[in-house]
């Protein structure tokens, strides 16, 4: 749903039309009687915890991520109100008899389930408060994610940046090496980490009020209270604004989705401010990967009067699964650059604090700065995915209006930028504007004020070739648009060994129904009399008792590879005999080392014999095999388009890398491995002890697979519709 844009705009003779255009770079323009920036999350947890205190009326939270054990202020708040995120709410909710509070969290991923509170709609939900609302927010493509981060408060004051209420995420500008209060709910330390967050309030805040309620609607179907007129002012006394009586531009990113057109506002933000710079463009940003934003830089770029560009970034993305992907991009797109570069007017730069054993200071924050007339922040990454894929939303301020309004506004967006540089250079934001003012040059002025110690660092990031020719292109890891899977089906494996995703998934699931009914038809009609399953059952348990179980289960994998019996049959008896956790450990391994035997196999033979014994269309799929390496193995094992072992045979004869190989195999096959086992301990516990209870698990993992792949079906079915016209 699009709420119509407004806009607001300085009076004055001498006004000209900025860059912002509300319906284009921008969803609208209104007035705030003050607005500040908070650096890191000491000071925006203070002051969203204050604000917090002084709520009356409602307070809205947009998450990608909450934590219900957060500690706001670890030094103790002193508020009298408990420290505990879920705590806090709770008591000022009871304080309050007319308070509201809506949480709407990203309905995330699995990939980030180990890093995130597990049970959030208990812990924030049920078990907060009847007038506190959590909903985890699934509405949006496959593959995209809710990563707004807002806070309204009584329609009064809003808070908007990188920032979310969760763990990992407090620090203070200093990013101490040893900070005793850094540390997450468990008191395990965590890294140093920066951020931005802007606070407004005003009309500002309203039309953010609107925004979330918006939002609110889509994803949960249900309305929230009304906009409200605030009877009192819930600014935090300890945020001290940066400017006054002035126009916020609101820009946001949200995807195409069912009924919905996409808004791009600020990817049209970002190439409009590139396109306009004179002089300097300034970005503080996590990842630096979109394919789209580079391209506009490097004609900027090739431009002998172009505009300088600094890129503050982390020296390496978090995590090495972020670095072998991310990071990939971010060299890539570097390279690019610097092949661009013609005039030597960009730099990436890192942050350095001495001292850190390991790691670096992950920058998160999502700034931008077009010489002193634009200024930015927000959630927008600069990644293909925040341009167009994932839902996003920033602030921007602009020298607008007469030559007076201009000149003061220009002065705020200096000293805003200055701030951010001085804290990475250790100097102050006056002695950086002062040296940017005299020398009229980013980085003239950065490399004025660089020093032993606490600084900033030109980053050369590199990527070893291996790793680069690995890593597919951008589309995968950071796209603009949702992934189809016949898509990247059709990039893998060859078109004759291949059929739609859906099919497969409903092939699977008729494969689990058709199971479930052969239990049912065990327990109530003669089978089990033709069948005497229990002595087969009875002969597979014997097996626990040897004192080399494990050793004869993996063996009995490699031997199976040998002669290939199909692996899912011994997966499906592992889970049955030993269950699923011990049973999956077995299958997870004896399948490895059955793969790399079989792999090895296929070395010693040769891609030639390979070809002449197994066809032309094995051949085929051994050539995507070696080209695409890992994704290629995941791929084939998570949708399984030849046996096991011929599987194992062709990727050895490809001349694929072991390590490669191993790493693609365990990735693909681990996920549908645990489900297996899950689910044939359970349908043999139906057989053995039927009742409610096993009955209503089996009937359950029926349901998930056939639900999953009939919503793939109708996805691509309306897909395909939508493309057809």
């Amino acid at each position: 749903m699009n709420i119509a844009p407004q806009q607001s705009l300085v009076d004055g003779s001498d006004a000209e039309p900025g860059l912002l255009q509300p319906g284009r770079n921008c969803w609208r323009i209104e007035h705030a009687d003050r607005f500040g920036m908070l650096v890191d999350a000491d000071a925006y947890f203070r002051a969203v915890r204050a604000a917090m205190c002084k709520a009356h009326h409602s307070i809205f939270i947009l998450s990608w991520d909450i934590d219900s054990r957060t500690c706001l202020v670890p030094e103790g708040a002193g508020d009298g109100y408990p420290e505990l995120l879920a705590d806090f709410l709770r008591a000022i909710l009871d304080a309050r008899p007319e308070l509201h509070v809506y949480i709407l969290n990203w309905d995330f991923a699995m990939l980030y389930a180990l890093e995130r509170e597990w049970l959030p709609v208990y812990k924030l939900g049920w078990s907060t408060h009847r007038r506190l609302e959590f909903h985890m927010d699934g509405r949006h493509p496959i593959g995209a994610s809710h990563h707004q981060k807002v806070v309204v408060i009584d329609d009064a004051v809003a808070f908007v940046g990188g920032l979310d209420l969760t763990r990992c995420r407090w620090d203070t500008p200093e990013h101490a090496c040893d900070a005793p209060l850094r540390c997450d709910a468990d008191g395990k330390p965590h890294g140093p980490f920066h951020d931005v967050q802007a606070i407004v309030d005003g009309d500002a805040a309203r039309a953010l009020g609107e925004l979330v309620r918006a939002r609110w609607r889509r994803a949960t179907g249900r309305s929230a209270l009304p906009v409200c007129k605030a009877e009192s002012d819930p600014w935090p006394a300890g945020a001290v604004p940066d400017v006054s009586d002035i126009d916020v531009a609101i820009a946001r990113t949200e995807p195409a989705f069912e009924n919905d057109t996409g808004i791009d506002e600020i990817r049209q933000l970002h190439l409009d401010a590139i396109a306009q710079a004179r002089h300097h463009l300034f970005f503080e940003n996590q990842y630096f990967t979109s394919g789209l934003i580079g391209n506009a830089l490097s004609a900027r770029l090739a431009e002998p009067e172009g505009p300088e560009i600094a890129v503050i970034s982390p020296q390496t993305q978090s995590g090495w699964l972020e670095e072998a992907t991310m990071g990939v991009l971010r060299a890539r797109l570097h390279r690019r650059l610097k092949q661009a570069d013609q005039y030597h007017h960009y730099r990436l730069y890192g942050p350095v604090i001495p001292g850190l054993a390991n790691g670096c200071l992950n920058v998160h924050s999502k700034v931008i700065a077009v010489d002193d007339d634009l200024f930015s922040i927000g959630s927008a990454n600069l990644s293909s995915r925040s341009m167009a894929f994932d839902t996003e939303c920033n602030l921007v301020i602009e020298a607008r209006g007469d030559t007076t309004e201009k000149t003061r506004i220009r002065g705020v967006i200096a000293r805003l930028r200055s701030r951010l540089l001085a804290e990475h250079l250790a100097a102050s934001p006056e002695a950086v504007d002062a040296e940017v003012r005299q020398r009229g040059k980013l980085h003239g002025a950065i490399e004025a004020l660089q020093q032993p110690g606490r600084s900033l660092q030109v980053l050369e990031p590199a990527v070893a070739p291996e790793l680069d020719a690995l890593i597919p292109e951008q589309a995968l890891f950071d796209p603009e648009r949702p992934i189809n899977p016949d898509e990247l089906v059709a990039q893998l494996i060859p078109k004759d060994a291949r059929r739609p995703v859906p099919g497969r998934l409903i092939g699977l699931g008729m494969v689990a129904v058709m199971l479930a009914l052969l239990a049912i038809a065990w327990r109530w009609t003669p089978l089990r009399e033709w069948v005497n399953l229990a002595s087969l059952l009875d002969l597979a348990h014997s097996l626990k008792a040897l004192p080399f179980t494990p050793v004869a289960v993996v063996a009995s994998y490699v031997i199976a590879g040998l002669v290939v019996i199909p692996v899912t049959l011994l997966i499906a008896v592992t889970g049955i005999v030993f269950g699923p956790v011990t049973g999956a450990a077995y299958a997870i391994v004896g399948t490895l080392l059955s793969a790399a035997v079989t792999y090895g196999l296929g070395r010693w033979l040769g891609r030639d014999t390979v070809r002449r014994m197994l066809g032309a269309r094995i051949n085929r799929l051994s050539r995507r095999i070696a080209k695409r390496g890992i994704l290629a193995m995941v791929v084939v094992r998570l949708l399984p388009i030849a046996p096991f072992t011929v599987v194992n045979v062709v990727a050895g004869a490809s001349h694929l890398s072991f390590r490669d190989f191993m790493i693609g195999t365990l990735l693909g096959m681990s996920p549908g491995i645990v489900i297996t086992v899950t689910f044939v301990h359970n349908l043999a516990e139906a057989v053995r002890n039927p009742s409610i209870g096993t009955v209503s698990v089996l009937a359950g993992i029926v349901a998930l697979v056939i639900g999953f792949a009939i919503g793939l079906q109708r996805l691509f079915a309306g897909k395909k519709t939508q493309e057809a016209h």
